[in-house]
């Protein structure tokens, strides 16, 4: 692992507007982070997975972002809702992918940022699927590949940051990003 293989990345998104901090993820908290992960239920005792976090731990670094709301949204949803057979009941909508959902037969609104699908039906065992984004700012252009980005729960969010010594702020939010080296 070269020096410019993790000085690089970290430059690019410490460059990125509305990042307060980033940072390099160690060992140590990530598995504290891995266990207080699995722990995750949802209102309802829905079950939590989040397959971003999971990706991102197995690759070679993770990066911790903590940003203000100035950051760029996830370019897909970050958050979805999915029966037992696989099928989607329900995502999360941004205001620029709102259009799609607005007018459009057979949609709920939950709030402002999820839809629910209600012609999709459940039989026990729904779960809430966080799956791996994408971050395109990180790319093979500047050494890495297999990136994926994702929010941990807030109690690892708060667990990161009382690790690291950071301020426990709510008005920031922390993003996670992966990736292998090239």
């Amino acid at each position: 692992m070269s020096e410019e293989s993790v000085s690089k990345p970290l430059d690019i998104i410490r460059n990125m507007k509305g990042v307060v901090n980033a940072f390099y993820l160690d060992k140590t908290i990530l598995g504290q982070m891995r266990e207080e992960e699995d722990k995750v239920k949802a209102m309802g005792n829905i079950t939590v997975h989040n397959e971003g976090f999971s990706e991102a731990l197995i690759r070679d670094h993770v990066i911790a972002i903590i940003k203000d709301p100035r950051f760029r949204p996830p370019p897909e949803p970050t958050v979805v809702l999915v029966s037992n057979a696989g099928e989607i009941m329900g995502l999360e909508v941004f205001p620029f992918t709102a259009k799609e959902y607005l007018n459009k037969e057979g949609v709920v609104w939950l709030s402002d940022a999820f839809v629910l699908f209600p012609e999709v039906k459940g039989m026990g065992g729904e779960r809430f699927i966080m799956p791996p984004v994408s971050f395109p700012e990180l790319n093979e252009s500047n050494g890495c590949k297999d990136v994926v980005s994702c929010s941990p729960a807030p109690t690892c969010d708060l667990l990161m940051r009382t690790y690291y010594k950071l301020k426990d702020d709510p008005k920031l939010a922390s993003v996670l990003v992966g990736y292998n080296d090239i």
